[in-house]
Protein backbone atom coordinates (compact mmCIF):
# COMPACT_ATOMS: atom_id res chain seq x y z
CA UNK A 1 0.00 0.00 0.00
CA UNK A 2 2.63 2.50 1.04
CA UNK A 3 4.74 1.59 -1.99
CA UNK A 4 1.91 2.49 -4.33
CA UNK A 5 1.30 5.81 -2.57
CA UNK A 6 4.97 6.76 -2.61
CA UNK A 7 5.31 6.02 -6.30
CA UNK A 8 2.22 8.16 -6.94
CA UNK A 9 3.79 11.04 -4.97
CA UNK A 10 7.02 10.75 -6.99
CA UNK A 11 5.07 11.16 -10.21
CA UNK A 12 3.18 14.09 -8.70
CA UNK A 13 6.37 15.92 -7.79
CA UNK A 14 8.32 15.52 -11.00
CA UNK A 15 5.52 15.52 -13.58
CA UNK A 16 3.28 18.00 -11.71
CA UNK A 17 0.34 15.63 -11.93
CA UNK A 18 -1.03 14.54 -8.58
CA UNK A 19 -2.22 10.96 -8.94
CA UNK A 20 -3.73 8.68 -6.37
CA UNK A 21 -4.85 9.37 -2.85
CA UNK A 22 -3.51 9.03 0.72
CA UNK A 23 -6.41 7.09 2.19
CA UNK A 24 -5.87 3.38 2.94
CA UNK A 25 -7.78 0.72 1.08
CA UNK A 26 -10.34 -1.39 2.95
CA UNK A 27 -11.40 -4.57 1.22
CA UNK A 28 -15.10 -5.32 0.78
CA UNK A 29 -15.00 -9.11 0.66
CA UNK A 30 -17.99 -11.15 1.66
CA UNK A 31 -16.44 -13.75 3.92
CA UNK A 32 -15.49 -13.06 7.53
CA UNK A 33 -12.00 -14.56 7.10
CA UNK A 34 -11.19 -12.30 4.12
CA UNK A 35 -12.39 -9.24 6.02
CA UNK A 36 -10.06 -10.04 8.92
CA UNK A 37 -7.15 -10.60 6.55
CA UNK A 38 -7.63 -7.25 4.78
CA UNK A 39 -8.11 -5.46 8.10
CA UNK A 40 -4.81 -6.79 9.37
CA UNK A 41 -3.12 -5.74 6.10
CA UNK A 42 -4.55 -2.23 6.50
CA UNK A 43 -3.24 -2.02 10.04
CA UNK A 44 0.25 -3.15 9.01
CA UNK A 45 2.76 -0.52 10.19
CA UNK A 46 4.67 1.54 7.67
CA UNK A 47 8.15 0.19 6.91
CA UNK A 48 10.07 2.99 5.10
CA UNK A 49 13.27 0.93 4.81
CA UNK A 50 11.46 -1.86 2.96
CA UNK A 51 9.71 0.63 0.66
CA UNK A 52 12.95 2.41 -0.20
CA UNK A 53 14.81 -0.81 -0.92
CA UNK A 54 11.98 -2.04 -3.15
CA UNK A 55 12.19 1.20 -5.11
CA UNK A 56 15.95 1.30 -5.72
CA UNK A 57 16.45 -2.37 -6.54
CA UNK A 58 16.05 -3.95 -9.96
CA UNK A 59 12.68 -5.26 -11.21
CA UNK A 60 11.03 -7.00 -14.14
CA UNK A 61 8.80 -4.05 -15.01
CA UNK A 62 8.76 -0.25 -15.20
CA UNK A 63 6.18 1.09 -12.76
CA UNK A 64 5.12 4.76 -13.06
CA UNK A 65 2.01 5.24 -10.93
CA UNK A 66 -1.12 3.55 -9.61
CA UNK A 67 -4.73 4.75 -9.58
CA UNK A 68 -6.36 2.82 -6.77
CA UNK A 69 -9.91 1.51 -6.67
CA UNK A 70 -11.21 1.60 -3.10
CA UNK A 71 -14.21 -0.59 -3.83
CA UNK A 72 -12.23 -3.28 -5.63
CA UNK A 73 -8.45 -3.21 -5.12
CA UNK A 74 -7.98 -5.82 -7.85
CA UNK A 75 -9.46 -3.32 -10.33
CA UNK A 76 -6.83 -0.66 -9.55
CA UNK A 77 -5.03 0.76 -12.57
CA UNK A 78 -1.25 0.24 -12.66
CA UNK A 79 0.70 2.26 -15.23
CA UNK A 80 3.47 -0.24 -15.91
CA UNK A 81 5.54 -1.58 -18.77
CA UNK A 82 6.08 -5.32 -18.25
CA UNK A 83 9.37 -6.72 -19.49
CA UNK A 84 10.10 -10.10 -21.09
CA UNK A 85 10.96 -13.04 -18.84
CA UNK A 86 13.58 -15.39 -20.29
CA UNK A 87 14.23 -18.51 -18.24
CA UNK A 88 16.19 -21.67 -18.84
CA UNK A 89 15.10 -24.68 -16.81
CA UNK A 90 16.90 -27.92 -17.83
CA UNK A 91 14.30 -30.13 -16.15
CA UNK A 92 11.28 -28.18 -17.43
CA UNK A 93 11.77 -28.25 -21.18
CA UNK A 94 14.56 -25.73 -21.67
CA UNK A 95 13.84 -22.08 -22.41
CA UNK A 96 10.63 -20.31 -21.35
CA UNK A 97 9.53 -16.93 -22.72
CA UNK A 98 6.62 -14.88 -21.33
CA UNK A 99 5.72 -11.43 -20.00
CA UNK A 100 6.39 -10.41 -16.41
CA UNK A 101 2.70 -9.39 -16.25
CA UNK A 102 1.89 -13.08 -15.88
CA UNK A 103 3.16 -12.90 -12.30
CA UNK A 104 0.68 -10.15 -11.40
CA UNK A 105 1.46 -6.59 -10.37
CA UNK A 106 2.68 -7.57 -6.90
CA UNK A 107 4.28 -10.80 -8.12
CA UNK A 108 1.74 -12.81 -6.16
CA UNK A 109 0.85 -15.20 -9.00
CA UNK A 110 2.61 -18.28 -10.34
CA UNK A 111 2.86 -19.00 -14.05
CA UNK A 112 4.09 -21.95 -16.08
CA UNK A 113 5.58 -23.55 -12.97
CA UNK A 114 7.55 -20.45 -11.91
CA UNK A 115 7.02 -17.85 -9.20
CA UNK A 116 8.76 -15.10 -7.22
CA UNK A 117 10.39 -15.92 -3.90
CA UNK A 118 10.74 -13.56 -0.93
CA UNK A 119 13.69 -11.77 -2.60
CA UNK A 120 11.71 -11.29 -5.83
CA UNK A 121 13.92 -13.79 -7.63
CA UNK A 122 12.23 -16.16 -10.07
CA UNK A 123 12.30 -19.78 -8.92
CA UNK A 124 10.64 -23.02 -9.97
CA UNK A 125 7.66 -24.16 -7.92
CA UNK A 126 9.10 -27.67 -7.69
CA UNK A 127 12.49 -26.36 -6.52
CA UNK A 128 14.35 -27.37 -9.67
CA UNK A 129 17.24 -25.35 -11.10
CA UNK A 130 16.41 -22.17 -13.03
CA UNK A 131 18.70 -19.79 -14.94
CA UNK A 132 17.28 -16.29 -15.31
CA UNK A 133 18.24 -14.35 -18.47
CA UNK A 134 15.35 -11.89 -18.23
CA UNK A 135 15.62 -8.29 -19.41
CA UNK A 136 15.18 -6.33 -16.18
CA UNK A 137 14.56 -2.59 -16.12
CA UNK A 138 18.25 -1.91 -15.41
CA UNK A 139 19.28 -3.87 -18.50
CA UNK A 140 16.62 -2.31 -20.73
CA UNK A 141 17.42 1.21 -19.57
CA UNK A 142 21.15 0.64 -20.05
CA UNK A 143 20.47 -0.49 -23.63
CA UNK A 144 18.35 2.62 -24.18
CA UNK A 145 21.13 4.82 -22.78
CA UNK A 146 23.66 3.16 -25.07
CA UNK A 147 21.34 3.68 -28.04
CA UNK A 148 20.93 7.37 -27.20
CA UNK A 149 24.71 7.73 -26.83
CA UNK A 150 25.45 6.10 -30.19
CA UNK A 151 22.77 8.04 -32.06
CA UNK A 152 23.79 11.34 -30.45
CA UNK A 153 27.53 11.03 -31.07
CA UNK A 154 27.28 9.54 -34.57
CA UNK A 155 24.81 12.28 -35.55
CA UNK A 156 27.21 14.98 -34.34
CA UNK A 157 30.15 13.26 -36.06
CA UNK A 158 28.28 13.32 -39.39
CA UNK A 159 27.76 17.07 -39.03
CA UNK A 160 31.48 17.62 -38.50
CA UNK A 161 32.25 15.36 -41.44
CA UNK A 162 29.97 17.50 -43.61
CA UNK A 163 31.77 20.66 -42.50
CA UNK A 164 29.14 21.87 -40.02
CA UNK A 165 30.98 23.15 -36.98
CA UNK A 166 34.27 23.29 -38.90
CA UNK A 167 33.73 25.72 -41.73
CA UNK A 168 30.60 27.14 -40.09
CA UNK A 169 29.09 27.56 -36.63
CA UNK A 170 28.00 24.41 -34.72
CA UNK A 171 24.32 23.55 -34.81
CA UNK A 172 21.91 21.69 -32.53
CA UNK A 173 23.47 19.26 -30.09
CA UNK A 174 26.93 20.25 -31.29
CA UNK A 175 26.64 23.38 -29.16
CA UNK A 176 26.01 21.27 -26.04
CA UNK A 177 28.41 18.38 -26.65
CA UNK A 178 31.43 20.24 -28.07
CA UNK A 179 32.21 22.20 -24.85
CA UNK A 180 31.99 18.96 -22.84
CA UNK A 181 34.36 17.17 -25.21
CA UNK A 182 36.79 20.10 -25.02
CA UNK A 183 36.54 20.09 -21.22
CA UNK A 184 37.31 16.36 -20.95
CA UNK A 185 40.20 16.76 -23.36
CA UNK A 186 41.76 19.86 -21.76
CA UNK A 187 40.98 19.26 -18.07
CA UNK A 188 41.06 15.46 -17.81
CA UNK A 189 43.03 13.82 -20.61
CA UNK A 190 45.89 16.25 -21.26
CA UNK A 191 46.89 16.97 -17.61
CA UNK A 192 46.91 13.29 -16.64
CA UNK A 193 48.04 11.53 -19.80
CA UNK A 194 50.38 14.02 -21.42
CA UNK A 195 51.34 13.28 -25.00
CA UNK A 196 49.41 9.99 -24.95
CA UNK A 197 46.04 11.67 -24.36
CA UNK A 198 44.85 11.11 -27.94
CA UNK A 199 45.18 7.34 -27.43
CA UNK A 200 42.85 7.28 -24.43
CA UNK A 201 40.52 10.19 -25.19
CA UNK A 202 37.88 8.07 -27.04
CA UNK A 203 37.60 5.72 -24.04
CA UNK A 204 37.41 8.58 -21.54
CA UNK A 205 34.70 10.34 -23.55
CA UNK A 206 32.72 7.10 -23.87
CA UNK A 207 32.90 6.50 -20.12
CA UNK A 208 31.90 10.09 -19.31
CA UNK A 209 28.88 10.28 -21.60
CA UNK A 210 27.68 6.74 -20.87
CA UNK A 211 27.69 7.35 -17.11
CA UNK A 212 26.18 10.82 -17.52
CA UNK A 213 23.28 9.62 -19.67
CA UNK A 214 22.51 6.77 -17.26
CA UNK A 215 22.69 9.20 -14.31
CA UNK A 216 20.20 11.56 -15.95
CA UNK A 217 17.85 8.75 -17.00
CA UNK A 218 17.86 7.51 -13.41
CA UNK A 219 16.31 10.79 -12.26
CA UNK A 220 13.17 10.32 -14.37
CA UNK A 221 10.05 9.10 -12.50
CA UNK A 222 9.61 5.36 -12.85
CA UNK A 223 13.04 4.89 -14.40
CA UNK A 224 15.79 2.61 -13.11
CA UNK A 225 18.78 3.91 -11.17
CA UNK A 226 21.32 2.01 -13.28
CA UNK A 227 24.43 3.69 -11.87
CA UNK A 228 23.07 2.98 -8.37
CA UNK A 229 23.31 -0.73 -9.12
CA UNK A 230 26.52 -2.33 -7.84
CA UNK A 231 26.62 -4.76 -10.80
CA UNK A 232 26.85 -1.85 -13.25
CA UNK A 233 29.60 -0.04 -11.36
CA UNK A 234 31.55 -3.30 -10.91
CA UNK A 235 31.57 -3.88 -14.68
CA UNK A 236 32.63 -0.28 -15.32
CA UNK A 237 35.37 -0.60 -12.72
CA UNK A 238 36.62 -3.88 -14.21
CA UNK A 239 36.77 -2.36 -17.69
CA UNK A 240 38.80 0.58 -16.37
CA UNK A 241 41.02 -1.87 -14.46
CA UNK A 242 41.76 -3.76 -17.69
CA UNK A 243 42.62 -0.51 -19.48
CA UNK A 244 44.89 0.51 -16.59
CA UNK A 245 46.67 -2.85 -16.57
CA UNK A 246 47.19 -2.74 -20.34
CA UNK A 247 48.82 0.67 -19.91
CA UNK A 248 51.45 -0.51 -17.42
CA UNK A 249 55.14 -0.99 -18.21
CA UNK A 250 58.21 -2.50 -16.60
CA UNK A 251 58.85 0.64 -14.53
CA UNK A 252 55.38 0.41 -12.99
CA UNK A 253 55.82 -3.23 -11.96
CA UNK A 254 59.40 -2.60 -10.94
CA UNK A 255 58.25 -0.03 -8.37
CA UNK A 256 55.74 -2.56 -7.01
CA UNK A 257 57.86 -5.71 -6.76
CA UNK A 258 61.25 -4.14 -6.15
CA UNK A 259 60.75 -0.74 -4.58
CA UNK A 260 64.11 1.11 -4.98
CA UNK A 261 65.97 2.54 -2.01
CA UNK A 262 64.11 0.49 0.64
CA UNK A 263 65.66 -2.18 2.92
CA UNK A 264 65.03 -5.75 1.77
CA UNK A 265 62.81 -6.88 4.69
CA UNK A 266 60.70 -3.72 4.54
CA UNK A 267 60.47 -4.13 0.79
CA UNK A 268 59.21 -7.74 1.00
CA UNK A 269 56.95 -7.69 4.05
CA UNK A 270 55.57 -4.15 3.98
CA UNK A 271 55.99 -2.36 0.64
CA UNK A 272 55.15 -5.32 -1.62
CA UNK A 273 51.77 -6.17 0.01
CA UNK A 274 50.83 -2.49 0.22
CA UNK A 275 51.73 -1.78 -3.41
CA UNK A 276 49.96 -4.91 -4.67
CA UNK A 277 46.87 -4.00 -2.68
CA UNK A 278 46.99 -0.52 -4.19
CA UNK A 279 46.68 -2.02 -7.68
CA UNK A 280 43.23 -3.39 -6.79
CA UNK A 281 42.04 -0.55 -4.55
CA UNK A 282 42.05 1.83 -7.52
CA UNK A 283 39.20 0.15 -9.43
CA UNK A 284 37.49 -0.60 -6.12
CA UNK A 285 37.45 3.14 -5.38
CA UNK A 286 35.83 3.79 -8.78
CA UNK A 287 33.20 1.13 -8.15
CA UNK A 288 32.19 2.16 -4.64
CA UNK A 289 32.31 5.92 -5.20
CA UNK A 290 29.90 5.91 -8.14
CA UNK A 291 27.55 3.35 -6.58
CA UNK A 292 27.38 5.01 -3.16
CA UNK A 293 26.82 8.54 -4.44
CA UNK A 294 24.12 7.64 -6.94
CA UNK A 295 22.14 5.36 -4.63
CA UNK A 296 22.41 7.83 -1.72
CA UNK A 297 20.54 10.55 -3.59
CA UNK A 298 17.58 8.28 -4.30
CA UNK A 299 17.47 7.12 -0.69
CA UNK A 300 17.41 10.72 0.57
CA UNK A 301 14.59 11.68 -1.80
CA UNK A 302 12.52 8.66 -0.81
CA UNK A 303 13.22 9.31 2.86
CA UNK A 304 11.79 12.82 2.64
CA UNK A 305 8.69 11.50 0.88
CA UNK A 306 8.32 8.74 3.48
CA UNK A 307 8.15 11.39 6.19
CA UNK A 308 4.74 12.40 4.83
CA UNK A 309 3.37 8.94 5.58
CA UNK A 310 5.21 8.64 8.87
CA UNK A 311 3.59 11.84 10.12
CA UNK A 312 0.31 10.86 8.46
CA UNK A 313 0.25 7.61 10.44
CA UNK A 314 0.17 9.77 13.58
CA UNK A 315 -2.60 12.15 12.51
CA UNK A 316 -3.98 13.22 9.16
CA UNK A 317 -3.32 16.88 10.04
CA UNK A 318 0.36 16.18 10.67
CA UNK A 319 0.66 14.30 7.39
CA UNK A 320 -0.92 17.04 5.30
CA UNK A 321 0.85 19.76 7.26
CA UNK A 322 4.31 18.28 6.71
CA UNK A 323 3.67 17.56 3.01
CA UNK A 324 4.68 21.01 1.64
CA UNK A 325 7.95 20.99 3.59
CA UNK A 326 8.73 17.41 2.56
CA UNK A 327 8.03 18.14 -1.11
CA UNK A 328 10.17 21.30 -0.96
CA UNK A 329 13.13 19.35 0.42
CA UNK A 330 12.56 16.62 -2.16
CA UNK A 331 12.64 19.06 -5.06
CA UNK A 332 15.78 20.68 -3.60
CA UNK A 333 17.58 17.33 -3.36
CA UNK A 334 16.39 16.43 -6.84
CA UNK A 335 18.01 19.58 -8.26
CA UNK A 336 21.21 18.73 -6.43
CA UNK A 337 21.08 15.23 -7.90
CA UNK A 338 21.11 16.76 -11.39
CA UNK A 339 24.41 18.43 -10.51
CA UNK A 340 25.68 15.21 -8.89
CA UNK A 341 24.93 13.34 -12.14
CA UNK A 342 27.51 15.50 -13.94
CA UNK A 343 29.99 15.53 -11.04
CA UNK A 344 30.07 11.75 -10.64
CA UNK A 345 30.55 11.20 -14.38
CA UNK A 346 33.47 13.66 -14.25
CA UNK A 347 35.02 12.08 -11.13
CA UNK A 348 34.89 8.54 -12.54
CA UNK A 349 36.44 9.71 -15.82
CA UNK A 350 39.07 11.88 -14.13
CA UNK A 351 40.16 9.16 -11.69
CA UNK A 352 40.37 6.67 -14.55
CA UNK A 353 42.67 9.08 -16.39
CA UNK A 354 44.76 9.59 -13.24
CA UNK A 355 45.19 5.83 -12.72
CA UNK A 356 46.09 5.28 -16.38
CA UNK A 357 48.65 8.06 -16.15
CA UNK A 358 50.15 6.50 -13.04
CA UNK A 359 50.42 3.17 -14.87
CA UNK A 360 52.88 4.47 -17.47
CA UNK A 361 54.36 7.49 -15.74
CA UNK A 362 57.37 5.42 -14.60
CA UNK A 363 58.68 5.50 -18.14
CA UNK A 364 58.30 9.29 -18.20
CA UNK A 365 60.22 9.61 -14.95
CA UNK A 366 62.92 7.34 -16.24
CA UNK A 367 63.04 9.27 -19.49
CA UNK A 368 63.20 12.59 -17.69
CA UNK A 369 65.93 11.30 -15.36
CA UNK A 370 68.01 10.21 -18.33
CA UNK A 371 67.68 13.66 -19.88
CA UNK A 372 68.58 15.25 -16.57
CA UNK A 373 71.75 13.16 -16.31
CA UNK A 374 72.68 14.00 -19.90
CA UNK A 375 72.12 17.68 -19.19
CA UNK A 376 74.23 17.43 -16.02
CA UNK A 377 77.07 15.67 -17.87
CA UNK A 378 77.00 18.32 -20.59
CA UNK A 379 77.29 21.09 -18.03
CA UNK A 380 80.11 19.43 -16.10
CA UNK A 381 81.96 18.70 -19.36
Amino acid sequence: MATKCIKSILVAIFSVILVGSFSPLMAQDTTHEQAIEHHEAAEEPLDPAKIIMEHIKDAHEFHFFTIENKENPHASFHATIPLPIILYAPTKGGFHFFSSAKFGHEGELAFDGFKYNELKDIVAEDGSEVYDFSLTKNVVQMILALTVLVLLITGIAKKYKNGIGVASAPKGWQNAVEPVVMFVRDEVAKPNLGAKYTKYLPYLLTVFFFILINNIFGLLPGAANVTGNIAFTVVMGIISFVVIMLSTNKHFWGHIFWFPGVPLLVRIFIMLPVELLGVFTKPFALIVRLFANMVAGHIIILSFISLIFIFGSMTAVAGWGFSPLSIAFTVFIFLIEIMVAFIQAFIFTNLTAVFIGQAFEGSHDHHDDAHAHEHHDAITA
